[in-house]
């Protein structure tokens, strides 16, 4: 049996059939096949492609043999193959962006949503062409124009953009030559009040010379500074950049026009600006060049932070607690920036070239705050910065492997209902995250089993035999009091398990890379449309990616060296324990974008990436962010010590085990998020009522 699944799988490899086999009992064959896979990607694809799709679609075949097409025309006689033999269909636009999505399914690559290529605005949606109009076009719109979002607007925008208006106005009239000028400005301040529906357009006249003078030195400027404030407070607010646009439209076309060409009606004619709504939810969705609005808004942020960081050094203008909090939330779009260079490389390069950039620069975001802190802390001669780094790692940790597939689990399940992933696939990550923990937590547990439990201030009275001790600071102590066990024994166990974890995770990159490199094949079909593009216009070349990425790793050296620098205040004033910051804040903020790709995965109903996002950062914490925190310790003795706490242990070791239970059926619903999320909640709620960790 074993030698004729391996003659199968070597004619599939070689094999140069067509993608699409349109024998309906093989494809009902296929999809009792199909539910057998052990990484089991699940994408939406319809049951026959469309005679001309102009997409590319991908043949990969996550740990299974690619011997689909021949084990259709067996319809899955041989159990051993049906259980072994899968194909997923990967949809794309073009190689490049299915190279993204094949590393997606990777062992090692960080899951990455948004696309790396532009894509054709012509081939878009009707709700994301609306997004990219210019509002120069009179559309269809059905139903009332009086909106929340419309009146929102007047409140926020409109009656003080109007109320320029109407003093410019009276200013052009004043100055006499500036009088057709005057009139246009108070057209517009009745537009502005309430844009919607109307349309700005263009007719032929001529225009005086000498008003466009006076318009141009008295009025133009007082209406810029008008207009720019609208448009940086409209942009900001993201869901508000209809105003951003109208104001940019007017300010760079329409005020520039001669008055006599610009008229308010709802005749058809040369259409300059036309608005229907100032909010639309869906842009979220909008991209500047490929990054996403919110990462384009957060950048000043950064150069906010580092500006009043390192110039402000005696915290004379802003206190340590503002420069703290700029600084972390300056995390959030740097780690956005990093995830897209990483995206983009790896998608433009072999699988080698991407392995080694997830591998240096996938934790790059973590790697900068704790080394950072435990610097920090060493120099400062204060043992708390050491286990906020530990409550860091175990809040991350917590986080994706129960609060990521929780909250994705509630989100895709109530659009979907219930969500289908492979549990045998589900299996091996749980199996890959019970080895990882297992080797972290081993120095802890071996600790307790061999440590000198020692405690401090115990009280007794003299001739007592029935009243028991009372003791303060219980911990197993391993420098002070017991330095032979722990340079002897728990030292090399630490350098042992750092060596190990790291040789796991380089020997499942071989596997994917080298051994087995076939079973994570992509195959690139036009799927019998020949008309098709087979170029890619990438948002960033792999040159501007590396420039990116080399810049946003430098900035997040240096937002994360301030978050550690101001964190002092936090810790020591504040009444929230310090595990609670960790485990939290610390944790949970650099992982923002990595949730909200998971999220955007289970929306589509892609559930296994959802839970595999999670997933892959726990195994790199465990397997590369660990060990390299040790090697650092061993060159440059900063007191890390690969020792947790007890609920640091406990609450890992429970987590891991729960995660295990609820993907055994393979099915997700919002109720078995909902147990991951409250199961979250929970320990954060131990770690909030926690006292303070032992040196804090």
């Amino acid at each position: 049996m074993s030698t004729d699944v391996e003659s199968r799988r070597r004619r599939s490899t070689e094999s140069s059939e067509p993608l699409w086999d349109h024998d309906p009992k093989g494809r009902r064959c296929s999809s009792q096949c199909d539910r057998l896979c052990v990484a089991g990607a699940y994408l939406e694809i319809p049951d026959t492609p469309s005679p001309c799709t102009s997409q590319y679609f991908g043949h990969y075949t996550p740990k299974c043999l690619s011997a689909h097409r021949h084990s259709l025309h067996s319809r899955c006689t041989d159990d051993v193959w049906q259980e072994a033999s899968i194909r997923t269909t990967i949809r794309a636009e073009n190689e490049v962006e299915a190279h993204k999505l094949a590393n997606n399914y990777r062992f090692g690559f960080r899951k990455w949503k948004s696309h790396v290529t532009e894509r054709p605005i012509e081939d878009r949606s009707d709700v994301v062409k609306e997004l990219y109009s210019d509002l120069n076009y009179i559309k269809h719109h059905s139903g009332s124009l009086v909106t929340v979002g419309n009146v929102i607007y007047v409140l926020l925008f409109g009656w003080w953009i109007s109320l320029f208006y109407f003093l410019v106005s009276l200013l052009m009239f004043c100055t006499i030559a500036g009088i057709p000028y005057g009139k246009l400005c108070l057209q517009l301040s009745g537009y502005f009040l309430w844009p919607f529906g109307k349309a700005l357009q263009k007719v032929s006249e001529k225009s005086c010379r000498l008003s466009t003078y006076v318009w141009l030195v008295l009025g133009y400027p007082l209406l810029a500074v008008v207009h720019f404030l609208a448009i940086f407070l409209s942009w900001m607010l993201v869901f508000t950049i209809p105003v951003s646009k109208m104001n940019v439209r007017t300010l760079s076309i329409i005020l520039l026009m001669p008055p006599e060409e610009v008229i308010i009606r709802t005749v058809k004619k040369v259409i300059l600006l036309c608005c229907y709504r100032a909010f639309n939810w869906y842009y979220y969705k909008f991209t500047v060049d490929g990054i996403n609005v919110f990462a384009v808004n957060l950048l000043p942020l950064v150069i906010i932070t580092l500006v009043i960081g390192y110039m402000d050094k005696d915290n004379y203008y802003v206190s340590s607690e503002a420069k703290f909090a700029t600084a972390v939330s300056s995390i959030i779009p740097l780690s956005y920036y990093i995830g897209m260079g990483i995206a983009s490389i790896s998608a433009q390069s072999n699988f080698a070239v991407g392995a080694v950039v997830n591998a240096t620069f996938g934790s790059i975001t973590e790697m900068a705050f704790y080394i950072t802190a435990l610097l920090q802390g060493h120099h400062a001669g204060n043992k708390c910065y050491a286990e906020i780094v530990k409550s860091a790692l175990t809040g991350t940790l917590l986080g994706c492997i129960l609060f990521i597939p929780g909250i994705c689990m509630i989100i895709g399940g109530c659009k979907h209902r219930e969500q289908q992933f492979n549990s045998r696939s589900a299996g091996v990550s749980s199996a890959l995250l019970f080895i990882s923990i297992g080797g972290v937590f081993a120095p802890t547990l071996f600790s307790k089993a061999y440590g000198n439990f020692i405690c401090e201030g115990c009280n007794n009275s003299p001739g007592n035999t029935t009243n028991p001790f009372l003791c303060n600071n219980c911990h197993y102590d391993l420098s002070e009091n017991n330095r032979p066990l722990f340079l002897s024994h728990i030292e090399p166990l630490v350098y042992t398990i750092s060596v190990l974890l790291p040789a796991a995770y380089l020997i499942g990159l071989i596997f994917t890379l080298k051994t087995h490199s076939h079973i994570y094949d992509i195959h690139i079909s036009d799927a019998h449309c020949h008309g098709v593009d087979h170029g890619a216009v990438v948002h960033w070349s792999r040159s501007r990616a590396v420039v990116v990425l080399i810049l946003a790793t430098v900035m997040m050296a240096a937002c994360a060296d301030l978050s550690t620098e101001h964190i002092k205040p936090i810790i020591s004033n504040s009444s929230v324990s310090q595990y609670f910051i960790g485990v939290t804040v610390l944790a949970m903020v650099p992982e923002l974008p990595e949730i909200v790709n998971g999220i955007q995965f289970a929306l589509q109903n892609n559930i296994s990436l959802s839970l595999e996002v999670g997933s892959c950062i726990a195994v790199q914490v465990c397997m590369l962010q660990i060990p390299l925190l040790i090697l650092f310790n061993a060159f440059y003795d900063v007191g890390f010590v690969l020792i947790f706490s007890d609920l640091h242990l406990w609450a890992s070791i429970f987590s891991v085990i729960l995660v295990n239970y609820i993907f055994m059926d393979g099915k997700s619903d919002y109720f078995q998020g909902t147990a991951l999320v409250v199961v979250y909640l929970i320990l954060l709620a131990l770690y909030f009522f926690a006292p303070a960790p032992l040196g804090c």
